[in-house]
């Protein structure tokens, strides 16, 4: 494959994984409907690219940054995709409770938690973003 002139190919690497976190990596693979080698690309590139932008906020450990289909760097949940903003509609325009938001997206309750607290501290990074894609979706209408 050739991208902007240069070749990139597909390194391989042995890796050895304590059999718990294998065990967790697989389940949430399955949760995500792709192999667990491909759970693994995902989340090494998401936490390189979030290093990479200096991006995290190191005092929410299960939050980081990905591009979403805007290219915007978006607040996200590590490998489950769902963005913080996702969970802040559901707790604060719905009415959700957190665990009603767990179970929604079969996430663990303190990680909601996590996600509402990142919000308090990203308050007005985050509404900048729901704004934005109303103002898409009032376009779309």
């Amino acid at each position: 494959m050739t991208i902007q002139g240069r070749r990139h190919w597909v390194a391989r690497y042995p890796l050895n994984l304590p059999v718990q976190l294998k065990q967790e990596a697989e389940a949430w693979a399955a949760r995500q409907g792709v192999s667990l080698n491909q759970f693994i690309l995902w989340a090494v590139s998401e936490k390189i690219g979030a290093l990479n932008q200096q991006l995290d906020d190191l005092r929410f450990p299960h939050i980081t940054y990905r591009r979403g289909a805007s290219g915007q760097p978006q607040p996200v949940l590590h490998g489950s995709g769902i963005r913080v903003q996702t969970i802040v509609i559901a707790a604060y325009h719905w009415g959700w409770t957190p665990e009603q938001i767990a179970a929604e997206y079969d996430l663990r309750v303190d990680l909601v938690q996590e996600a509402l607290a990142f919000y308090t501290a990203h308050r007005q990074e985050i509404d900048l973003n729901i704004a934005a894609e109303n103002a898409l979706a009032d376009q779309d209408a």
